[in-house]
């Protein structure tokens, strides 16, 4: 391509951007952070509007488990559109839908399976949220909500209430279990074990201020939050607690669902069977698509007690179905825990020699890489390379619990541009805005994968030598 096409095309996407930029919320998110026009796609590939290319590691957040337009999900939606099949139907059974809840179930927890009904809600993962709240407040006849630290499900109102950067608080918030920033200094299964017993206490006393609630929501890995995997053992005790107070166990999947963290649903790492689990993203094979998948004990509810006019999103069904099979029948559940695995040890293994880089951490392919600021006291390493992968296998950290470096938002966020430069995107999260997500799709090829490592270590590598020039000598 010639010097003036290439201009022409630079010109053209700084155009759109500029009226985005005046047209639009001030709201917008990944827009200011992804100066970026796509406007092709396939795979892990994106490509913008001035010609240049892109490995795309947010995924829609985690909604394209396949990728951008994968065959099968293409194929899916042209053979519906080719049908003359309705495309809205409100609830109405169609064949469409039918073959959807028949793989939905299929790949359910077996335990869950057995007895599930299922809510089609409006098209976003908050809206799935809202009715599950709905469901077991209607079952138990009880209001409160119990919810953890660093939990996002959403911005509508009763999910937010529930989410870590909640203002007017309704829901009654419990620890929820880490190592590098564990809430009692200590991290590993010690940690776990203390927020497990907080947890209880607080249930158990009568004068805990929280009266006997109508639900649990919890993540099994926190990806907003900071890509932080529940411990198996901890989950389980959840689920014990739960049970023995009959307090019905809601799971959000929206992210970690269909093979995202190595298995096909992240809690099935754990064993644990919810009463309740909560899915968008991924299911509608990216298209708009959230469902709510509950025990039959709970099916109370009235005619018309929860509906939505967008629930019946044929398109959205039969590429979820398609994505479903897809990920099922290609074993892309266990691919992505080998994958993920080797990614993250070879990212604690290159990120040991950073001081900005606090941990390394995830499960399957749901990696979070913290950014820490490396002048201040703290450990005086990063991650250790023999790092156990396994979270329920973690053993304790006292040092780095005890005593972490200060999180980096302007470092993490001078990574996410290099990164951008070297031609990748990844997405920010955390507490604090420093946690580095990769969130690739579930198909990326190993030399892919080596590419996205070579990219991040190469901007980890220039953002950490361009801190340590800029520092000011005492």
């Amino acid at each position: 391509m010639g010097r003036e096409a290439v201009g022409e095309r630079s010109s053209w996407q700084e155009g759109i951007l500029r009226r985005q930029a005046a047209r639009e919320s001030a709201a917008r998110t990944y827009a200011r952070a992804l100066p970026i026009v796509p406007v092709r796609a396939r795979g892990m590939t994106i490509e913008g509007a001035d010609g240049r290319r892109y490995l795309d590691c947010l995924s829609g957040a985690g909604t394209l488990a396949l990728g951008h337009n994968h065959p099968v999900v293409l194929e899916a939606i042209h053979k519906v559109l080719d049908s003359g099949a309705p495309l809205h139907v409100l609830d109405l059974a169609t064949p469409v839908k039918d073959a959807f809840t028949t793989e939905l179930f299929r790949t359910l927890p077996p335990g869950l399976a057995e007895h599930a009904r299922v809510q089609f809600c409006g098209p976003a993962g908050t809206d799935a949220v809202e009715a599950a709240f709905k469901l077991v407040r209607t079952a138990t006849g009880r209001t409160g909500m119990l919810a953890f630290t660093g939990a996002y499900h959403g911005m509508t109102a009763g999910a937010l209430e529930a989410s870590g950067s909640a203002l007017d608080v309704r829901v009654a918030r419990l620890p929820y279990p880490q190592d590098y920033r564990c809430p009692f200094g200590v991290g590993g299964e010690r940690g776990a074990e203390l927020a497990a017993r907080w947890t209880a206490s607080v249930l158990d006393d009568p004068k805990s201020g929280v009266p006997h609630p109508a639900g649990m929501i919890l993540e099994p890995v926190q990806g907003e939050g900071g890509v932080i995997p529940a411990p198996d053992a901890w989950l389980r005790r959840m689920r014990q607690l739960t049970t023995d107070r009959s307090i019905p166990l809601i799971v959000d999947e929206v992210q970690t669902g269909v093979g995202r963290t190595g298995a096909f649903w992240a809690v099935e790492h754990s064993g644990v069977t919810p009463d309740v689990m909560v899915l968008s993203k991924a299911i509608g094979g990216s298209l708009p698509l959230a469902v709510v998948v509950y025990h039959e004990d709970l099916d109370v509810w009235e005619p018309g007690s929860h509906v939505g006019t967008f629930r019946g999103n044929q398109l959205a069904m039969a590429a979820g179905t398609a994505t479903l099979a897809h990920v099922r029948e290609n074993g892309l559940s266990e691919r992505a825990h080998h994958l993920g695995s080797r990614m993250l040890s070879e990212l604690r293994r290159s990120a040991h020699e950073f001081g900005c880089v606090g941990d390394v951490r995830g499960r399957g392919l749901m990696i979070g890489v913290e950014v820490v600021d490396p002048t201040t006291d703290g450990p005086t390493e990063g991650p250790t390379p023999e790092q156990p992968l396994e979270p329920s296998q973690d053993p304790l950290r006292p040092d780095a619990a005890r005593d972490p470096r200060p999180p980096a938002p302007e470092l993490a966020a001078a990574v996410q541009r290099e990164c951008l430069r070297r031609g990748l995107i990844v997405e920010l999260g955390g507490r604090h805005n420093s946690v580095v997500r990769l969130l690739p799709p579930l198909t990326i090829s190993d030399e892919q994968a080596a590419a996205v490592l070579d990219r991040l270590t190469d901007a980890l590598h220039t953002v950490a030598r361009d801190h340590a020039r800029t520092r000011p000598l005492h």
